[in-house]
Parts: C-alpha cells; structure tokens; sequence
C-alpha cells in the first residue's frame, strides 16, 4: 500500500485520497527524473527515480526494490546511500533486474515488456485503461469490483493505467473511485499510461500512438506523473505504452527513466483469453464495449482470484525476507 508523507504532516492513508486536490501538492515544482539510493527512516534501502518540490521543501518518489511499492517521503527525512556497497546491493535487486529486463532487445513494436507474471502464481491481474474519452467511465465494472471485495472481506486489486488527460477531464470519476479505495473497495496500483495519448487512426504503428511526430516522450511520462501526484495519488514504477506501442527508443528511454513496460497477453476486446499470470488488459473509459462485455461474466466466477500487480514481480517470500 503507498503511502504519502509531507515534511510537515503525517498522512494516513485515508488523507491521501482526498478530492479535490490536497491543496499543499498544488505547490509542486521542479519535477525531474533521478536514480538515487537513500536510507528511510528506519535505515531500509529505497531508489528515489523523481525529486520535486513541495511549496519549497524537496521531496522524492521513493521505490522499494524488494516490493515495487512506492511513497513520497521528504528529502530531509533521508539519509544519502551512494556507496558502492549500496549500488550493488540496488543492482542485483528484482525491481532493477526487472527494469533491465523489460526494456532490453530484441524489441518488439507491439506488446514488449512484462505481458504477465515473472514467476507462478494462482491468480490473475486485471489491468484497466484509462485513456482520453468524452464518454462516462465504466462505473459498472468498478462497482461489480468492489461488490468482490465485500465478498473477500479486503479490497479489490487492480492496475489503473492512468493517462493524463483523463484525469484532469473526469475530476468527478476519479473521485467516485478514490471513494471507494477509501472505504476498502478497492486497492488500486496507479500505472502511468502517458499523458495525451495520442493516436491517428488508420496511421501505421510506426508513427502513431507515442511514435508519433513531434511527441515529447519524456513530458508524457513525468506530465502524468506530476498531475497524479497534484491529486493525492502516488505514482507506481510501472508504465503502459498507448496501444502497447513501443520502438528500442522509447524503451531505451523508458529504462532510463526506471519504470517497467507492462503490457497484455489478455486483451480481452481482442479475444485473447486469461490464465494464470495473466495480464488483463480492458478500457474503463467508455471506449472499449466488447472489452467490459467479456471481462464482467470472469468476475461472476468464484474461483478468480485478482491479485495486486506488484505480486507479478516481487514474490510474497521476497517481501518477506528483505521487509
């Protein structure tokens, strides 16, 4: 679960879904990749990838190597690990082997990166677009998922692959569905799906969707990013291509940024069917009905089990040993 710490105040995780915006991350400036080690507070090693201000103060979007889990922590609350020791102990860490891994050759146009989990599980990840629509978001699909939850008695697990501009046109949406993380619905993992999004239809693959002319990759990332933080939501490691279009430059690029491609081999609206380990991949934007029409019979089925997306990557026995 992320948590969201202000140099001034200590925030629960309720206080980090609030609507609107908390007001103090209206302030945020300076927003920049980096790839740092620090110390937390109780001397646990954490790579900060961004540093930004908050009404002056500096602060880090901090990733446990060992989990993937993320958090906000001010700077003056760190201690700096740049030692060799510490750099190696990163390096050989699963979320680093796992950033390697994933935007590495051979590259592939369509679907590169992690399609479904790096090691056996018993369950599924569902995985839910949100790219730029004038429709209302599936608010039936987010309802039958926290309907599941209260089945489970714990909150439902999903992947929102979060774009920019959906979230600056849908305040309303967005906060129906921070409501339910805050009352147990839901535990949602908030994946960066670009800003704009764009796409030309009928354009080949090799100049549309983010290979578009002109689109400044870099500013689709962390535009998204900063915008999530402005809302109370703290970003994940994890980034899916519009279209799951991707060149070795992008990726390239994607790497040196330290986020993970996620992709699909579940595209539900495509046919493509689930198993275990699987990454399902529908649109809860509105824009993808045959998508929603296969994904809500899965959800009527007792055996599913959704799992957080983390859990593809880090292993139960992995948090456990190193947390």
């Amino acid at each position: 679960m992320v948590l969201l710490c202000f140099s001034f105040l200590f925030c629960t995780f309720d206080l980090l879904f609030m609507h609107p915006a908390l007001a103090a991350w209206q302030e945020i400036s300076g927003y920049r990749n980096i790839h740092q080690p620090f110390y937390n507070g109780t001397g646990k090693l954490r790579l900060a990838i961004r540093r930004f201000d908050v009404a002056g103060t500096p602060h880090v979007l901090l990733v446990n190597p060992w989990t993937f889990e993320t958090a906000v922590m001010p700077v003056a609350s760190l201690t700096t690990a740049e030692t060799p020791a510490a750099q190696a102990t990163l390096s050989a860490s699963p979320f680093e082997q796992a950033v390697t891994r994933y935007s590495s050759p051979p590259y592939r146009l369509q679907n590169h990166g992690a399609v479904r989990t790096a090691h056996p599980v018993d369950g599924m990840f569902l995985t839910v677009d949100m790219c730029p629509s004038k429709k209302p978001f599936e608010r039936e699909l987010f309802t039958k998922l926290v309907e599941l939850s209260r089945r489970a008695r714990k909150p439902t697990p999903l992947a929102l692959a979060m774009t920019g501009s959906w979230l600056k046109n849908h305040r309303d949406d967005l906060a129906w569905i921070v409501r339910q993380i805050k009352e147990g619905g839901l535990e949602v993992t908030w994946v960066n799906h670009s800003y704009t999004h764009p796409y030309e239809p009928g354009t080949p693959l090799e100049r549309n969707f983010l290979l578009s002319p002109g689109i400044d990759f870099e500013r689709e990332v962390l535009a998204t990013e900063q915008i999530m933080l402005e809302n109370g939501l703290v970003p994940s490691p994890f980034f899916r291509f519009p279209g799951l279009v991707a060149d070795g430059r992008l990726l390239e690029k994607l790497g040196r940024l330290t986020l993970i491609p996620v992709g699909s081999d579940a595209w539900l609206a495509k046919g493509e069917q689930p198993t275990n380990g699987s990454f399902i991949l529908v649109h809860g934007n509105g824009n993808e009905p045959p998508g929603i029409a296969r994904v809500m019979p899965l959800l009527q089925d007792k055996r599913l089990r959704l799992l957080p997306l983390r859990e593809a990557f880090a292993s139960p026995r992995q948090e456990t040993d190193k947390e």
